[in-house]
């Protein structure tokens, strides 16, 4: 290894996991800290789009949705098999409206008494509209159109409520947890083409002691919440950061806290739930376009396209408590449900047909804001002065400027060390992007060679391709950990028991939720079986990552919080 600046990086959220991509990219040692998983706080909590930002312009974020556009073409371009098109229909009901709300936002006048929300009416959405696609300039999508309800290939809304859809394209990122996971594994590879260290430590927690810094595991059966657990007493490893970034996202207070950093309040996260729906009437209005309406509040909602299902969201409400504990409400249920049925009332979607729901903190900078939807969703750096070691806070940031924030990220830390720049993302395709089918018709007869080359059933390698696009004939050819059962299902699925070894050697899981939620995404699916669970908790009792004597009370743990975190099975808490 050579002797590069080693830079800790606390938090392996999606911006966390581009900081040390891009950090490693630029040949330096690079250590990620998690007291959780992977991509486990907003990342995996968001509505799943990459979008410029279309409500930003209201607020005068003209900067921030030019940025946000440029970063949609670039990730289209970079990652296709997790981000691809999609095209949004607005339903309006008035020709005129929103205009005086519109302007209020744009100017900040706050006033003492609020006013009821008015419905944007069809000169205003079509302006922003003709607005957004100026802005996106070098955009390979579409433009904008006006239609009527019922013109062919547009969502049956409620005729009698709306009398126009306005369309634009933004796009969708179905798996932002293994988005984030194929940015460590691209973080490894540049580390390894620079011969600099780069590791992951998942479910441990860092402390700062002068210059030195300590990882220690967190206990698995700790009993409280991630940003409460302490550590085992165990130590993973000491060693002197040149510089800490705090990447944290809504726990970046508290980590400074721990870190004995004095500093004003930095977040003010707001919470955000979702609904996932498999009601077949729903999911057939969308078809494959999503649709983005407002909610008798004023508060967007999209309804998306989710696979075979239906993905509804989101609130937007202050949320003070620890951001591990944001479940959704029976009430933000309803207010969902309730928008819903206003854009699709033929489909009379019942809290019986939620599916699961999830609900997350958005990592937003504290603010004095009128509402929670006015706060800022820029990101900053905020450094820390005085400390024995440099250290730098992320605040705000979203999923479709992760790469952005990446790049400003590392020219900061690479300058106060008095470097420069030696390369940047800007055209590195992610791993399993590389060489990407073009069109339908070329990936099916990819994955039919697949099919072919390598033994398993087409199935097999759609439901493996899913999870990591061209990377797929790499992971399941891999010959270390090989067995004789490789070929065989994961019970309930698709997926080859060779490629559950492959992302449980390889991609840095501790706990079974880890391989269930962020590994596999199998918690969206309705079929997974408690002999799903157990069987990737055996495959993980085999690999050494869980003690065999622990499989029944991991199995336990992960039903657990399918049931109270997801509502899988059960209501919501209200």
């Amino acid at each position: 290894m050579n002797a590069a600046p080693h830079i800790l990086v606390l938090g392996a959220g999606i911006n966390g996991a581009a900081i040390a991509r891009e950090l490693a990219i630029n040949g330096l040692a690079v250590t990620v800290v998690d007291a959780a998983d992977v991509a486990s706080g907003a990342t995996a909590y968001s509505s799943r789009l990459i979008h410029g930002g279309l409500r930003y312009l209201e607020y005068g974020e003209f900067g921030l949705v030019r940025e946000s556009l440029a970063e949609r073409t670039r990730l289209l371009t970079l990652a296709p098999q997790f981000v691809q098109p999609l095209r949004l229909f607005i339903p309006v009901a008035t020709r005129f409206g929103g205009t005086r709300g519109a302007l209020r936002r744009f100017f900040g006048w706050v006033g003492k008494r609020k006013l009821m929300p008015e419905p944007r009416g069809l000169q205003l959405v079509n302006a922003g509209l003709w607005l957004y696609d100026k802005l996106a300039r070098s955009s390979t999508l579409p433009r904008r159109g006006v239609h009527r309800p019922g013109d062919a290939n547009t969502p049956p809304v409620d005729h009698a409520k709306y009398r126009w859809l306005c369309s634009y394209w933004d796009a969708q990122i179905l798996q932002p947890e293994r988005f984030t996971l194929a940015l460590l594994e691209d973080a490894r590879r540049a580390a390894e083409e620079h011969g600099a260290l780069f590791r992951v430590f998942t479910h441990h927690r860092a402390d700062l002691a002068g210059r030195t810094a300590t990882i220690a595991p967190v206990p698995r059966d700790a009993a409280v919440s991630s940003s409460e657990a302490q550590t085992s007493g165990e130590v993973a490893d000491r060693f002197a950061p040149a510089a800490v970034i705090n990447a944290t996202g809504a726990w970046v207070d508290h980590t400074l806290t721990r870190l004995h950093v004095a500093s004003p309040r930095l977040m003010g996260g707001t919470k955000g739930s979702h609904i996932v729906t498999h009601q077949p009437a729903i999911r057939e209005a969308l078809g494959e376009s999503g649709v983005y309406a407002e909610a008798d509040d004023g508060r967007p909602v999209f309804l998306l396209p989710f696979g075979d299902a239906a993905l509804i969201g989101t609130t937007d409400l202050p949320y003070d408590r620890p951001p591990e504990t944001a479940v959704a409400t029976e009430a933000e249920i309803a207010y969902l449900l309730d928008a819903a049925n206003d854009v699709f009332p033929q489909a009379a979607l019942a809290r019986e047909d939620v599916t699961m729901h999830y609900s997350g903190v958005r990592p937003l900078p504290f603010a004095e804001a009128e509402t929670p939807g006015a706060v800022t969703r820029r990101h900053f750096l905020k450094e820390h002065e005085g400390g024995a070691v440099p250290l730098m806070s992320v605040i705000g940031g979203k999923l479709t400027t992760c790469r952005s924030l990446a790049e400003e990220t590392a020219a900061a830390v690479l300058k106060r060390l008095d470097r420069e720049p030696i390369a940047d993302s800007r055209e590195r395709p992610l791993p399993g992007g590389e060489g990407y089918p073009s069109d339908r018709a070329s990936l099916a007869a990819e994955q039919r060679r697949l099919s072919d080359r390598l033994r398993y059933s087409l199935p097999q390698i759609q439901a493996v391709w899913r999870l990591c696009g061209t990377s797929t004939e790499a992971a399941l050819a891999e010959t270390s950990h090989h067995r004789e059962d490789d070929r065989e299902n994961l019970p309930d699925t698709q997926i080859p028991l060779r490629y559950v070894r492959h992302a449980i050697a390889n991609h840095w899981p501790r706990r079974l939720s880890d391989v269930v939620e962020r590994r596999l995404l199998l918690h969206f699916e309705r079929t997974l079986s408690d002999s799903c669970l157990r069987r990737i908790a055996e495959l993980m009792a085999e690999s050494g990552v869980l003690p065999a004597g622990q499989i029944d009370a991991e199995v336990e743990t992960c039903r657990r919080r399918l049931r109270e975190h997801y509502g899988r099975g059960k209501a919501a808490d209200s």
